[in-house]
């Protein structure tokens, strides 16, 4: 597999394969400008659907959901696979095989693990109990950060999206393995240092039964003490599993961070494959919970501003969508890194960060930052 350039001092010029437009912030792996996905979805289309063939081909994955005649259904996200005999899901994780469902399931994840001394660089961290004490002494050992605790991060392999930007691409390269690790080997990885959970990856969805069921072990197993559940996911999940995450979730002191990509549909489609449709619905159904339980905050968003692609219009129409909901739901505007398949294009401008900010905060947020300033530049 050959991944574009990533040479951060050159500037590679791209023309729109629409509209002729010249730029550095077109990504070669695209070859269309973001204005002409939005304004000409249909005749971007066969374009975006050429790079994500592209960029899945590799890993063996089908390169759209299958929508196979006769097939067996799967609904765990919004992709709803129907898949015929012997093909496999959009994520990679499930065959069917005569009829039935092999691979990753409630009882066995492709997952692996480790341990992140708190505070930890979690997006939730300036407004989370690990990072911040919120919520003490209900949900927080300590008033302040939770220095001499630790974060168990769960990276699930797998992803019901294919972000051309992914910053973990690599998890592609495990999804289709054997499942081997089982609810309770996972749930058995807290100790008495451990005040928290988060899932992530990849992305949580596609093997979200195997987590809940985790959870509920880790939980029963540490009756009478402070375990947090924290999910940071794409949101595309059956809101059934979605509602009984946000329970655990609630009651246990964690919190749900959505990985809000785009407002954009097509632009969504373009850059991640998928649409954000789900996304949007699931953020909407999370917001009627953040009253509930104020500190600490139990939703939160966070977006990454691609050069290019996500910037002030994507920012301005996402903060005026959950400021609507509840204008206290924390906002992160997340610095980018080239990556994966858009390894091209440059990191954000800190001029562009600080525009978004400014009108994330106007559409009536209360709670707004940047996050990895480090990699803002100055150009």
């Amino acid at each position: 597999m050959v991944l574009p350039r990533q040479d951060l001092s050159a500037k590679t010029i791209v023309k729109c394969l629409l509209c002729g437009r010249e730029s550095f912030l077109i990504s070669q792996a695209l070859e269309l400008c973001p204005d002409c996905i939005r304004s000409n979805f249909e005749a971007a289309l066969p374009y975006i659907e050429k790079a994500h063939l592209e960029a899945r081909n590799p890993f063996d994955l089908p390169p759209t959901p299958p929508r196979d005649e006769g097939g067996k259904q799967c609904n765990l996200c919004v992709n709803e696979c129907l898949i015929g005999q012997g093909r496999k899901s959009y994520c990679g994780l499930r065959q069917n095989m005569e009829g039935r469902f092999v691979g990753a399931s409630a009882e066995k994840g492709n997952v692996s693990w480790y341990y992140d001394p708190l505070p930890t660089n979690c997006v939730a961290d300036w407004v989370c109990p690990g990072g911040t004490g919120a919520g003490y002494p209900h949900f927080a050992y300590r008033e302040g950060p939770e220095y001499g605790y630790k974060n168990l991060a769960v990276f699930y392999h797998a992803c019901s999206f294919d972000c051309l930007f992914c910053q973990n691409w690599h998890y592609r390269l495990e999804a289709s393995k054997e499942p081997r690790i089982t609810a309770s080997e996972l749930a058995e990885q807290v100790d008495e240092k451990t005040s928290c959970i988060c899932y992530f990856g990849g992305d949580p969805t596609p093997q979200f039964p195997h987590a809940l069921r985790a959870s509920r072990l880790a939980l029963e197993r540490n009756k009478g003490r402070i375990l947090r559940i924290c999910w940071e996911t794409n949101g595309s999940m059956h809101p059934a599993l979605l509602r009984q995450a946000a329970e655990l979730s609630l009651k246990s002191g964690g919190c749900i961070k959505f990985d809000l990509k785009a407002w954009s549909e097509g632009l969504n489609i373009a850059l991640c494959g998928v649409s954000n449709k789900r996304t949007l619905e699931n953020f909407q159904l999370l917001a009627q919970y953040t009253r509930e339980r104020p500190s600490p905050p139990f939703l939160m968003a966070s977006t990454l501003l691609i050069p290019g692609y996500i910037g002030r219009e994507e920012v301005a129409r996402l903060a005026s969508f959950i400021a609507a909901l509840n204008p206290d739901i924390p906002y992160s505007l997340l610095g980018f890194h080239p990556q994966f398949f858009m390894g091209d294009l440059p990191t954000t401008s800190r001029r562009v960060a600080y525009e978004c900010l400014e009108v994330a905060k106007d559409a009536g947020l209360k709670k707004v930052r940047i996050g990895n300033l480090h990699l803002l530049r100055d150009y």
